[in-house]
């Protein structure tokens, strides 16, 4: 026979529960708001009457004497009646609703296979960020000038001219230790792709599971033997479907029927080849190199309550791909398509599915009754969801946003790079010593309000700091780079966590880190090294977009702002429940009457109910 299971991954343990298959396979490289009229009296007397409002205006008269209206209680009976039809009306809303959620939960659960996957692709590692000479020249004067004062000119000459001397080397400097860790970069993201095609087993179970890690039925890759993978699918247990059905009465009218076994079993069964289809197509995808996979199904079984294998067989990536898989009932043909396929579910000579689901027999097959025999029935967890996946491969799992990946393209500061090359002899006695500049003091921040503007001093422009400050939520700073009518010139002039540098490095994100009880987000801005054509830099936050959380959520949010002679400036925004996305302050090229160039601040704190997406498209990033 074809099928064969395979477990080869040295020194794997698997434990089953409800939360799925449990490995230790791989690592994971790899976050829907609700008259008026005045009191009048009538004379009374004769055919005539006149009526005034007490709150005053026109008198009337009329010829006609108005009739008296009575209030007329509603009768016991009344009463009785609306309450039966408020209580049948409400009971109609939530039959009408359980009605609703039923056929969306079965069209979700045996639907899985339409999805479509794309098929791997050589990776492609992106280039890193490009430096000027602009941008190094306001790093190193922004280093040389710290403590000077305005009126040390000499000694601010003489800062300015080492920044001239050290800037080109600390630009050739930068550029090359970047480009040699985006070689190292590629070339380790080429020597993992050969590894995929050759399907090599450590390679292929890493891009499998990680792939499968949002499935609704757990998968989990456990093997390769040759071009043929091993997978193990954990497919929700039958008492889990509800037992009730959609049905009509015998006028027609809808309501809710008990689920009878046999529908219950071809449900159950629909769903598992829905997950089953899914499984097969993501692996091919991801795996290109895999001609054929070998998976096994495991559920708890009704009667015993132990986990049992309910189905299993070889399905080929040509079977899987000639499809079609257009419809619900298509899920079932996984059945017809594979080689040597076994499922407890069978059809009774009536032509009727048999109710019974009963373990398969894997004594023939070693490697799933070892699977098996090794795995641990956890039942003390409580949790009824499916999706969970390789518990034991948690320290895998992609890092939160609280613990984002070093970004590898990170720039060293002008200091850092100095302090690495600076001379391991000491210089000529005969060389003037180089005045030793003085830690700026560090004055109270100036608070803004909403809407304050202000001039920034020039030494600002060579290196701004910002650092945002939150906590009770997550939530990530963006800089939009933008001309005169707020608009970016192009995407690269969108700074986020998956794009932290733009303009030559004059713009950039520094990364997240905890300080104490809270996160702060920082980046560095060079004014003096944008381009021309930048008149307006945007700083905005937008709340992480998988918690569906508001700016309501931050119990504390703080923008803080300094430069190098210790001037620093705090705005804290509001925190609104009605809004994803806040564009916090900008800076903005300004003349001033008598033509002078400076760089001013605005404090804002509006935003977006819609989020990143909103933000983004208003500032003109075209978000796909």
């Amino acid at each position: 026979m074809a099928f064969g299971f395979r477990v080869g991954v040295p020194g794997m343990s698997v434990r089953v529960s409800t939360r799925g298959v449990r490995t230790s396979v791989g690592p994971r490289a790899a976050r829907i708001s609700m008259g008026s009229g005045g009191t009048r009296i009538s004379s009374g007397v004769g055919p005539f009457y006149a009526s005034g409002s007490l709150g005053g205006g026109r008198r009337r008269t009329s010829t006609s004497r108005a009739t008296r209206s009575r209030a007329v209680a509603p009768s016991a009976a009344q009463l009785e009646r609306a309450r039966r039809q408020a209580a049948r009306a409400q009971q109609e809303a939530e039959r009408d609703a359980a009605i609703a959620q039923l056929k969306e939960l079965r069209r979700q659960t045996t639907s899985v296979h339409l999805e479509s996957f794309t098929p791997a692709r050589p990776p492609v590692v992106p280039g890193p960020p490009q430096l000027s000479l602009a941008w190094a020249l306001a790093e190193a004067q922004a280093h040389h000038l710290a403590g000077l004062g305005v009126f040390s000119r000499a000694a601010r000459a003489a800062a300015k001219r080492r920044a001239e001397e050290d800037a080109p080397a600390y630009l050739a400097a930068e550029q090359a230790r970047l480009q040699a860790v985006h070689s190292q970069l590629a070339a380790e993201a080429g020597q993992w792709w050969q590894a995929l095609l050759a399907n090599d087993e450590e390679a292929v179970c890493e891009a499998v599971n990680y792939a499968f890690s949002d499935n609704p039925a757990a998968g989990c890759a456990v093997g390769v033997d040759g071009a043929v993978l091993s997978v193990v699918m954990r497919q929700q247990d039958i008492d889990s479907l509800p037992d009730q059905t959609p049905g009509v009465t015998s006028s027609g009218r809808p309501t809710l029927k008990a689920l009878s076994k046999r529908d219950r079993t071809l449900w159950w069964l629909t769903s598992m080849g829905s997950n089953v289809v899914a499984t097969l197509k993501e692996a091919f995808a991801v795996a290109p190199g895999i001609t054929a996979i070998d998976l096994a199904v495991l559920t708890r079984l009704p009667d015993t309550q132990r986990l049992g294998f309910v189905a299993y067989g070889r399905w080929t990536r040509q079977s899987i791909e000639a499809g079609p898989w257009r419809e619900t009932t298509d899920a079932l043909r996984f059945l017809d398509i594979g080689q040597d396929v076994a499922c407890s579910v069978t059809t009774t000579a009536s032509g009727n599915l048999s109710s019974a689901i009963k373990h398969l027999d894997t004594r023939r097959l070693p490697g799933l009754q070892s699977l098996l025999d090794h795995a641990q029935d956890d039942t003390r967890s409580g949790d009824g969801t499916l999706a969970g996946l390789d518990g034991d491969l948690r320290a895998n799992t992609p890092a939160a946003p609280s613990a984002p990946l070093p970004d590898p393209y990170r720039i060293r500061p002008f200091a850092e790079w100095k302090s690495q090359t600076a001379p391991l002899t000491p210089p000529p006695a005969s060389a003037a010593p180089a005045p030793t500049p003085a830690l700026p003091s560090h004055a109270p921040a100036t608070a803004l309000t909403p809407g304050q503007n202000l001039v920034l001093p020039e030494d600002a422009w060579q290196e701004l700091r910002i650092a945002f400050s939150f906590a009770g939520a997550d939530a990530d700073l963006t800089l939009f780079l933008t001309d005169t009518s707020g608009q970016v010139t192009c995407d690269e002039d969108f700074v986020f966590y998956n794009q932290p540098s733009a303009a030559h490095g004059a713009a950039r994100l520094l990364g997240k880190q905890a300080d104490g009880p809270h996160t702060v987000e920082r980046a560095a801005l060079h004014l003096a090294a944008l381009p021309a054509h930048i008149q307006r830099v945007t700083i905005a936050i937008n709340m992480d977009v998988d918690t569906g959380l508001t700016c309501g959520a931050l119990t504390h949010a703080a923008l803080y702002m300094d430069c190098v002679t210790g001037a620093a400036w705090t705005f804290q925004p509001p925190a609104d429940p009605g809004i994803r996305a806040m564009v916090i302050a900008e800076l903005y090229r300004h003349t001033t009457t008598n033509g002078q160039p400076v760089w001013k601040l605005r404090a804002i704190g509006q935003g977006w109910a819609d989020g990143l997406d909103a933000l983004a498209r208003a500032h003109g990033v075209n978000v796909t």
